[in-house]
């Protein structure tokens, strides 16, 4: 695998963007810090929402902001990476690449966004007052682990997508649905027991739940549902590389 030539498609995929314009790759930090600032001014000030047991004018905002920067990192890299050998056939048919640096280099250019746009956030917690505690050091780990899956599972979709192109499409819808039923902008207390008992089986809920108690709650994350997701992620991974394997050449020549 040529590191140098993923890393290189990072960067790409970072300045290319949108090449052209005045702000070039600034871009890609100023649509999440609108998302932030609206999270945490429309919602705390215009809206009045407030979490229960909670003060602080801005602690709904935070709330979402704390689900939504992992859950744009965490769908994007899905989505991307489940498109990726359609997207980047046009460099297929032309170089003798290999083909599983691809999905690497989406995963990559995200985490970069990512941790800018975290970065912002902490900076956003300890300005309002609202704070940080020692629990955020678990963050590189709860970003490696949600990464591990969204990367496992992207590049096993993937695969299927270059033979049933409507793939494509479904996984946009899916998607959708899936936000909604991770708590990101319902609180997951304020649920009836049986839908807690459902939400525990989406993977999705054991990252974005432990972002809100790092940054909300400050609480360490129920490390028990984070270790049974990396062993999920560890398993998609193996099954993907397996499968991809077996239909590299098939891959290569449907693309």
């Amino acid at each position: 695998m040529n590191l140098h030539f993923i890393f290189d498609l990072a960067k790409r995929d970072i300045t290319e963007k949108y090449s052209g314009s005045t702000l070039g790759a600034i871009w890609n930090f100023i649509y999440p810090l609108v998302n932030i600032f609206i999270f945490t001014v429309i919602f705390a000030n215009l809206m009045g929402s407030r979490l229960p047991g909670s003060s602080s004018t801005y602690s709904y905002g935070f709330y979402l902001t704390a689900g939504i920067i992992p859950w744009t990192a965490f769908s994007n890299t899905l989505l991307r990476t489940s498109t990726v050998f359609l997207d980047k056939k046009y460099i297929i048919s032309k170089v003798k690449v290999n083909l599983s640096s691809f999905p690497l280099f989406i995963a990559i250019s995200e985490s970069i966004t990512f941790f800018v746009t975290m970065g912002i956030f902490l900076i956003l917690l300890v300005i309002s007052g609202y704070g940080v505690s020692r629990t955020i050091l678990l963050v590189p780990l709860l970003y490696l682990i949600q990464q591990m899956f969204a990367y496992g599972l992207g590049f096993l979709i993937s695969i299927f997508v270059v033979f049933i192109r409507d793939l494509k499409e479904m996984i946009n819808i899916v998607l959708q649905f899936w936000f909604w039923f991770t708590p990101i902008v319902y609180l997951y207390d304020v649920l009836p027991e049986f839908a807690k008992k459902i939400l525990v089986l989406n993977p999705a809920f054991a990252f974005i739940h432990g972002y809100q108690s790092i940054f909300i709650y400050k609480e360490f994350p129920d490390l028990e549902i984070l270790m049974y997701l990396a062993l999920t992620a560890c398993v998609i991974l193996f099954i993907s590389y397996f499968i991809f394997r077996k239909l590299e050449k098939d891959i290569r020549e449907c693309i």
